[in-house]
């Protein structure tokens, strides 16, 4: 497959020299030594050089299809930045993609405050009804009354009786703030 042409950009900017591209004269790998930067860094820092259809070109290297219509040229070049990024150094941990997965839902809901993070060994306490509920955060899990459930939710289910978001259920996330007709409508 024919690779388009990188212009290195941060070559120019150290060498005081014209923009050399890849396959046209010039040691792309040599320069980058001169300049501190990895052939990576190189490569992404010459992105904002390379014209619009080549960044396409380079989208569909990668992804084999086209780029989403409408997707900003800046974006274009953010996004084949990770690209390459991941490629040279790895993707996110699978625990991570887990954890980014999970805060998406909750996000989508507006259930969960994404900077709470629960470590193992927290203890929640809530009141209901006249009676102190206790529950300890495990790595795989929540115990309660010496069972172990794999989310708050049904915890909360449990001690109410009905269906409550578990984190809202022990001060976790926030209420959605209601809209008033006042401010419906500016």
């Amino acid at each position: 497959m024919h690779e388009a042409p990188i212009h290195n950009a941060s070559a120019r900017q150290h060498s005081g020299g014209p923009s050399p591209v890849a396959g046209r004269g010039g040691n792309r790998s040599d320069r980058a030594r001169k300049s501190g930067l990895s052939e990576i860094e190189t490569e992404i820092a010459g992105l904002p050089d390379r014209s619009t259809a080549e960044l396409r070109l380079a989208w569909r290297e990668f992804h084999h299809a086209g780029p989403p219509l409408g997707l900003s040229r800046d974006l274009l070049i953010r996004a084949l930045a990770y690209e390459l990024q991941q490629r040279a150094h790895g993707g996110p941990s699978l625990a991570l993609r887990r954890r980014l997965q999970s805060l998406a839902g909750a996000s989508e809901k507006g259930a969960v405050d994404p900077g709470i993070v629960l470590k193992a060994g927290t203890t929640l306490v809530r009141q209901w009804r006249g009676h102190t509920h206790t529950v300890l955060v495990h790595k795989d899990g929540f115990e309660h009354e010496g069972q172990l459930y794999r989310s708050l939710t049904a915890i909360a289910e449990r001690i109410t009786d009905v269906h409550w978001s578990g984190p809202r259920f022990f001060g976790l996330a926030k209420r959605a703030p209601a809209s008033s007709p006042a401010s419906a409508g500016q």
